[in-house]
C-alpha cells in the first residue's frame, strides 16, 4: 500500500522471500556441526594428550624459534624486496638485469630444493674468503663453523622471500600514479625524500594485503626447514615427539593449534594495518558512492 508524505508518494515495499538462503544456510549449519561432533567425539584424536602438551616447554620452545624464523626471514626478504623492486625499476640496465635475474632464479625453483642447497654448503664451499679478485684473500673462515643450521634456514627462506615480495611491491609501486613522481620532482624533491615520503604510504595500502598473505604463509614454510636439517621448529619438533611417544597423530593437533593460534593474530593485525593506510581512500571511496546515490535519486525523481 502506498502512502503519501510531503506531496511524494512512498512504495511500502517488502522484501523478498528467499527460502533456498535459508535451506542452504541449514544444511551448511548441519554439515559443520556433524564435522565438529565427529572431531570431538572420536577417541582416536586423543585430545587429552593434545592439551597436556599444548603449554610444554618442548612446544612452546619450537613455536619459539617458528617466530623467530618467520620474523627474520620476513625483514630480510623485505629488505631484499624493497631493493630489488627499485632496480627492476632503475634506468641502470646492469641493475634491472641483477633483479630480475634474482627474481627469476628464487620465483623459479622450489624452496624446498633451495633449502637443500643451503645444507650442502660446506661441501660446497669448506671455506669463504673476503677479499680482492685474484689476489690474497683478507679473511677466511671455515663454514661449518659458521654457518650453522639456523643461519643457512633464515638465509634460504628469506632469499625465497624476498623474490616474491619484490613483485608485491613493485606492483604496490606502480599504482601510485606517475603524476606524483612529476610533481614531486617539481618541487625539487630528491629521489629517496619522494619514495618515502610520497610514493611508498600511498603503495602501502595495495602492499600490505599480499604481503600479510605471505608473512603467513612464511610462518607454514618454516615447516620445511627440516631439509636442513634444522630440528628446533615446531612441526619437526611436534613431529619427532610424536614419535617417540608413538602418538603422533595428537602432536600434530598441538602444533596445529599453535598455527591456527598465531595466524588469528596475524590476520588480526594484519586488518589493522590495511585499516591504517586506506583511512583516506575509505572516505573518498564513501563520497563517491554518495554521490552516485544522490545522482541516482535525482535521476529517478520527476
Amino acid at each position: 500500500m502506498a502512502h503519501i508524505k510531503d506531496g511524494v508518494e512512498l512504495i511500502d515495499a517488502k522484501p523478498v522471500p528467499r527460502p533456498g538462503r535459508w535451506a542452504s544456510a541449514i544444511i551448511v549449519a548441519l554439515f559443520a556441526l556433524l564435522l565438529a561432533h565427529a572431531l570431538v567425539t572420536n577417541p582416536n584424536f586423543q585430545w587429552g594428550v593434545v592439551w597436556q602438551w599444548l603449554f610444554s616447554k618442548t612446544i612452546v620452545s619450537g613455536v619459539m624459534y617458528t617466530l623467530l624464523l618467520t620474523v627474520i626471514a620476513m625483514v630480510m626478504g623485505t629488505i631484499l624486496a624493497i631493493t630489488m623492486a627499485i632496480m627492476r625499476q632503475s634506468v641502470n640496465p646492469v641493475l634491472r638485469w641483477v633483479a630480475t635475474a634474482y627474481i627469476w632464479f628464487f620465483r623459479g625453483t622450489p624452496i624446498y630444493t633451495q633449502l637443500i642447497f643451503w645444507s650442502l654448503l660446506p661441501s660446497l664451499y669448506p671455506q669463504m674468503s673476503l677479499g680482492i679478485p685474484f689476489a690474497p684473500p683478507f679473511v677466511t673462515v671455515d663454514t661449518a663453523t659458521y654457518f650453522t643450521s639456523f643461519w643457512m634456514a633464515f638465509i634460504g627462506l628469506g632469499l625465497n622471500e624476498g623474490a616474491y615480495l619484490a613483485e608485491i611491491i613493485r606492483a604496490g609501486l606502480l599504482s601510485v600514479d606517475k603524476g606524483q613522481w612529476e610533481a614531486a620532482t617539481a618541487l625539487g624533491m630528491p629521489r629517496s625524500m619522494i619514495f618515502r615520503r610520497i610514493i611508498l604510504p600511498q603503495a602501502m595500502r595495495v602492499i600490505v594485503p599480499p604481503i600479510g598473505n605471505e608473512t603467513i604463509s612464511m610462518l607454514k614454510t618454516t615447516s620445511l626447514v627440516s631439509a636442513i636439517p634444522y630440528t628446533l621448529e615446531l612441526t619437526f619438533v611436534a613431529s619427532t615427539k610424536g614419535q617417540n611417544l608413538f602418538k603422533p597423530v595428537p602432536l600434530l593437533i598441538t602444533a596445529a593449534l599453535w598455527y591456527l593460534f598465531i595466524t588469528t593474530i596475524l590476520m588480526w593485525v594484519q586488518s589493522h594495518i590495511e585499516r591504517h593506510f586506506g583511512k583516506g581512500f575509505e572516505r573518498r571511496e564513501d563520497t563517491n558512492a554518495e554521490k552516485t546515490t544522490n545522482t541516482q535519486f535525482l535521476d529517478v525523481t520527476p
